[in-house]
């Protein structure tokens, strides 16, 4: 360390008078000091206010200047050294420096500045505001096709500078998007995949970039599909295989991405690795069964992707994939019954699937979770179920094979996703008046509803709660369901709904009210009173935001309310006809002529 005082005394002075000879023995030293001890050498060189001088040594004719350009890049691997590197002045000359013939100089250069940029906002700044990141872009474009040792290190400083610059930095990543790096970087991945080093470089910068919507675009206008699967292929071992799968996983979010991946074989590499992995109970083997039918699931999200691995049902993905649910893998099971769910999003799949014994396949993966089962496993399960049951010529077959029995079993659950799975599949299934008749005489389900109608911490639970309320009476038009509801407590549960937000569950609600007041006033009028559903309806009538369908119900309503001695004095006490008559000219027909039959009953009652 004596030495090393010594050489920057005497560093100091030969590079006032640029001494060449001499200067080139100290450069050595210094880089020799580096070499033994990095963090000492650093601080002893930060200390000497030496920094400060190298500015005026980058210059493109010296001799030393790549050996100055080496000693930034090594004093730039500690952090404490990044700012000062700023600080002194020199990001310029060594952005200036990019501009040079010489190889050695442009690769310590490099060097020096992805040092410099690594997990430093003012060296980024720095080599932003010195237009750094376009010269090297320029660079990788013109070294692109070279496959010689030394251009192929070169490339992957510049990949690594690029990005040290932009990692997990929005508007760098979208500046670097702009200048159209990632055809470059696509078509370095395709020339140089031989190059393992190179390599990962371009999948980091890969999985930096992709995360940003806006590269998403460029990426499906080149032909990085191919390039990811035909390098994946290559790959056995599982470090290399998960880099490019964390590549593959953003990428697959676009839609048009998901249909290249497809039609370049991924997905033959995933059932594969599936078939490899699923009996392993090794840490990383369970790690990349997970990703790759993760992966598998996303694929499904795109129609055209889906589509065309569906195959009419007679895909050969398609059959793998069934063959995932009654597998005793928990993660296969979550991903076959997803897989369905993605495949189950028109009705020509939804029929084909339920005529092909789908449902039953579901039903047993859920009997197999109903005690202490595995939550993501039951909420996948129901979602398929819910889109199977979307089709009306599937409704009758599900009801008949028992679906209904399975998914009240989950009635217990505690688990939101499951409830809310659970309360829209029921939904989806009972528009035939028998099935809503049967299920809402229901005692059990009908309290649990009732419960999750005050779901406040979970708004889907609660919506749906109500709207299975509201469905279970409008399709099954039952006195008996209008009196388990009002037993109960159900009834002040629907007059909230109909000041609802959104107008399909306020009108859901209004119908509902209108036939328990037509078919059962009597038990349900205290309710009715208490829940001041009198007084909603005059500030839905009069609030000129309501939608036509939702004034038209509550004057349905209000005459269906008449039956009842102190709901109509309620109605009588707030002046309805004030308001009703002023919808006489309402420009929706319908409520025109509700208004005058409204009005004529309010008139005769008085």
């Amino acid at each position: 360390m004596d030495n090393l005082s010594d050489t920057l005394k005497k560093l100091k002075i030969t590079a006032a008078d640029r001494t060449e000879g001499s200067l080139e023995g100290c450069l050595d030293c210094l880089l020799q000091a580096l070499a033994q001890n990095n963090t000492e050498t650093s601080e002893k060189i930060q200390g000497s206010g030496i920094l400060q001088l190298f500015a005026n040594l980058l210059t493109p004719q010296a001799s030393c200047t790549a050996k100055v350009a080496n000693i930034i890049a090594e004093v730039a691997k500690n952090e404490f050294m990044r700012i000062p590197c700023v600080d002194a002045g020199l990001i310029s000359p060594l952005v200036q420096l990019l501009n040079s013939k010489d190889q050695e100089v442009l690769l310590q250069t490099g060097r020096a500045l992805g040092n410099v940029c690594y997990d430093s906002h003012e060296g980024r700044s720095a080599v932003d505001q010195a237009g750094g990141a376009q010269i090297v872009i320029d660079h990788l474009r013109s070294l692109c096709s070279r496959t010689d040792p030394a251009s192929e290190k070169l490339l992957t400083v510049f990949c690594g500078m690029l990005m040290n610059y932009s990692n997990e930095n929005d508007s760098l990543q979208a500046q670097l998007i702009n200048m159209g790096v990632i055809p470059t970087l696509v078509k370095l991945l395709g020339i140089h995949c031989q190059n393992a080093a190179l390599t990962e470089m371009c999948l980091v910068a890969f999985g930096n970039l992709a995360e940003l919507e806006s590269s998403k675009e460029q990426f499906a206008s080149t032909n990085i599909a191919e390039e990811l699967v035909k390098l994946f292929k290559k790959q056995i071992e599982h470090d290399k295989r998960e880099m490019i799968f964390e590549v593959l996983a953003p990428l697959a979010e676009n839609d048009a991405i998901k249909l290249q991946l497809v039609e370049a074989g991924l997905v033959e590499c995933l059932l594969e690795i599936v078939q490899q992995k699923v009996d392993s109970n090794k840490e990383d083997d369970v790690a990349e069964l997970k990703t790759a039918s993760d992966l598998m699931v996303l694929l499904l999200l795109g129609d055209e992707s889906m589509q065309k691995l569906f195959e009419g049902g007679k895909g050969s993905v398609f059959q793998r994939v069934l063959s995932w649910i009654p597998s005793n893998n928990h993660q296969l099971q979550l991903a076959g019954a997803l897989a369905i769910a993605n495949f189950a999003r028109n009705d020509g799949n939804c029929i084909h699937m339920v005529d092909n014994g789908i449902v039953e396949k579901l039903m047993d993966l859920l009997d197999r979770h109903v005690e202490d089962g595995n939550v993501t496993v039951q909420h996948a399960a129901l979602s398929a179920l819910r889109n199977l049951a979307i089709p009306v010529v599937n409704k009758a077959k599900m009801l008949s094979a028992g679906v209904t029995e399975t998914v009240l079993k989950f009635l217990k659950s505690e688990m939101p996703p499951v409830q809310f799975k659970l309360l829209g599949t029921l939904r989806m299934l009972i528009d035939a008046q028998e099935a809503a008749e049967q299920l809402g005489k229901n005692a059990k389900l009908v309290e649990r509803l009732v419960e999750w109608c005050e779901a406040k911490d979970h708004a889907g639970v609660m919506g749906e709660s109500n709207r299975l309320l509201s469905a279970l009476i409008r399709h099954s038009k039952s006195k008996d369901v209008i009196k388990t509801i009002v037993q109960s407590g159900g009834i002040k549960h629907l007059v909230t709904m109909a000041t609802s937000e959104h107008v399909i569950m306020q009108n859901e609600a209004l119908v509902a009210l209108a036939l328990i007041a037509a078919l059962e006033l009597g038990p349900a009028e205290k309710d009715l009173a208490s829940a001041q559903l009198v007084q909603i309806l005059h500030r839905l009538l009069a609030d000129e935001r309501s939608a036509p369908e939702i004034k038209y119900n509550s004057m349905v309503l209000i005459c269906a309310l008449m039956g009842s001695e102190s709901l109509y004095k309620e109605v009588q006490d707030l002046a309805f006809l004030d308001v009703v008559s002023k919808l006489r000219s309402h420009e929706n027909k319908s409520v025109a002529q509700q208004a005058s039959l409204t009005e004529q009953r309010l008139t005769v009652e008085s």
